[in-house]
């Protein structure tokens, strides 16, 4: 990999391109707390992607951490390069634009590596069409050795075979560390002349974090695989996930970037703790996030102190998987609250297991933010979270509610999942019930009916969980279960129960990607070749676009969504990071007897 001299392009940006988008903001860069280097003078370039629009990527904290732990390394500069909106890509690909960084304006095409951050399925089109925007074939066979290493992570790294022929490597794991280490290594290869492929084979090598696709391929048999094999015998065939052992002084940006344009989440994020001691098992992050890790309040509230102070930001959230979990909480919540709030900041305490913490409501809500509480329940009857493995009480979700309105909150958000083994019509029609028992509750407190908003999902079983064995359930299903429940909610007159349910089609083509193997490629290409773009924006997405796709290359999307896998069966996702097959299947075994009992007893 040669020193490449990146053609800044500020100049037409803001003659050709700027004066023609909605909302340039999106795409100008320069806010406060941006890194900006010289990129002529630096050893390395990184281009730091999201495939998404600049509001979703300002609110990824992962991004913003990764930023700044490598604009720390002396040498080393890491830009911003976000997916165009509909408008910005006509723009760019009517005037022959490149894609190009926030910071220099500098063309994708110019930098060392650029790293992407795959959150979900369904942003694999968005990939293709930023490389392709920034003149980089899509395939990574297609590429030569003086183009930029494509290198991938995220939460999808550990399902990536979809997306194996685009990627040159993807980073398993917790990204902080890692990516410093890789682009370590990447420099001090780059200083001796290293042809791209070379440093590909020599990271394959030295990190058990790290998995090369082009070095390994698979045989199949059908619709299974026969097997998967290296292309040398001194390659790793098992993978595992980085992780941060010390999070305690894990590196956190302490001058976050304050965006131009609203973003989705706006405020100071603090991560409190890292993995989650709950096991749900339809949760990939519960899973391969291991093992828990907590903060101490001293760190969290010096983090939180310094961001404020360099943002501005009115909230302060305490970011991780199951904040109930986290040991000092009300000592935590009484520190942030005796420095913020005659400040006029707010805090957001997500992810708070009813079970526990919510029940001590009244002390902990002096300082946080009341105008609607979350509770996630997922399953309406108690045999049902069982099977799930969240044993939640009902008396203790009905003592949280009670708790709430007492201490003011006014409205309740529920979330829900419909397709769980072992569900009955009747354990659907208790979501509305459900929610019109905890909507009627805070007359006992203040004489008036609670507001409730529900949202329902789709279970899309997910590699490295116990569930991802399992077929999704059919589309008809899914629209038989919409109608019970909104039919349950005509009959009780629940005009205060507010229902929104994710699109099934979308449901639908998560889990056939989720649990695909490397031949989804092409798939992946034809969609958007297509015209597949933002397939997470309801304005965006088209699912018959997909289904035709997916039958170019003699797959039935629905029927892939519905697979179910044999228990000895070599899974796509299974060399990629995770717990042990013998472990899952354990919890697969006790979920699957459980749902028996419920539905005999149903």
């Amino acid at each position: 990999m040669n020193k490449k001299e990146a053609a800044i392009l500020t100049e037409r940006v803001e003659r050709e391109f700027l004066p023609f988008v909605r909302r340039p903001g999106r795409y100008i860069g320069g806010e406060i707390n941006q890194i900006k280097k010289d990129l002529s003078q630096c050893d390395l370039t990184v281009a730091l992607c999201f495939p998404d629009v600049y509001e979703v990527a300002m609110s990824y904290t992962g991004l913003a951490i990764i930023y700044d732990c490598l604009n720390k390394i002396d040498g080393v500069a890491a830009e911003r390069v976000f997916a165009p909106w509909i408008d910005a890509e006509e723009v760019l690909r009517e005037k022959k634009i490149p894609l190009f960084s926030l910071e220099s304006k500098a063309p994708l095409k110019s930098f060392d590596i650029i790293g992407f951050s795959l959150t979900n399925e369904l942003c694999y089109s968005n990939v293709l069409n930023m490389l392709d925007l920034g003149g980089i074939n899509v395939r990574s066979a297609g590429r030569d050795q003086s183009e930029p290493l494509v290198v991938a992570g995220g939460g999808m790294g550990n399902c990536c075979e979809p997306m194996a022929e685009f990627v040159d490597m993807f980073v398993l794991g917790e990204g902080e560390e890692a990516v410093v280490e890789l682009v370590e290594l990447v420099k001090d290869e780059k200083k001796v002349g290293a042809k791209k492929n070379q440093i590909l084979v020599k990271a394959a090598k030295k990190f058990d974090w790290v998995y090369v696709p082009s070095l390994y391929s698979f045989e199949y048999d059908g619709t299974g695989i026969k097997s998967f094999q290296s292309s040398s015998g001194d390659l790793p065939l098992q993978f595992k996930n980085a992780v941060v052992e010390d999070f305690e002084n894990a590196r956190v940006p302490l001058r976050p970037i304050v965006p131009f344009v609203q973003a989705v989440q706006e405020r100071v994020s603090v991560e409190i703790m890292r993995g989650c001691a709950g096991r749900c098992r339809f949760c990939q992050a519960s899973f391969c996030r291991r093992p828990v890790r907590y903060r101490s309040v001293k760190r969290i509230v010096d983090i939180a102190k310094a961001c404020y102070q360099s943002t501005g930001f009115d909230t302060v959230s305490l970011l991780s998987l199951s904040s109930a979990d986290y040991p000092n909480l009300e000592e935590l919540v009484a520190d942030l609250g005796a420095y913020f709030q005659d400040k006029h900041v707010g805090l957001s305490v997500p992810s708070l297991r009813v079970d526990r913490q919510l029940k001590q409501l009244p002390k902990l809500l002096t300082s946080v933010r009341r105008s609607g509480l979350t509770i996630a329940v997922e399953a309406a009857s108690e045999k049902l979270r069982q099977v799930i493995n969240k044993p939640l009480k009902d008396d203790d979700l009905f003592a949280a509610a009670e708790a709430a309105y007492r201490a003011g909150w006014q409205k309740l958000k529920l979330y829900f999942m419909v397709g769980l083994p072992g569900e009955t019509p009747a354990d659907i029609k208790q979501i509305a019930e459900l929610s019109f028992q905890l909507a009627k509750l805070r007359k006992q407190v203040d004489g008036k009916t609670g507001q409730i908003n529900i949202t329902v999902s789709w279970l899309v079983p997910k590699p490295h969980t116990p569930f991802g064995w399992l077929g999704q359930k059919p589309l008809i299903y899914f629209e038989q279960a919409k109608r019970l429940i909104l039919d349950e909610k005509k009959r009780l007159r629940a005009k205060f129960l507010h229902f929104k349910f994710h699109d099934i089609n979308r449901s639908i083509l998560e889990s056939a990607i989720a649990r695909g193997d490397r031949r989804l490629c092409g798939v992946i290409e034809e969609a958007w070749r297509g015209g597949a773009r933002f397939d997470l924006w309801d304005e965006c997405f088209d699912y018959t676009l997909w289904q035709k796709a997916f039958e170019k290359f003699g797959f039935d999307l629905e029927s892939l969504a519905q697979r179910q896998f044999a228990p000895d069966e070599i899974l796509p996702w299974e060399h990629l990071g995770g717990p042990e097959k013998k472990y899952l299947l354990g919890h697969l075994d006790k979920a699957m007897d459980e749902g028996r009992q419920t539905m005999d007893d149903g």
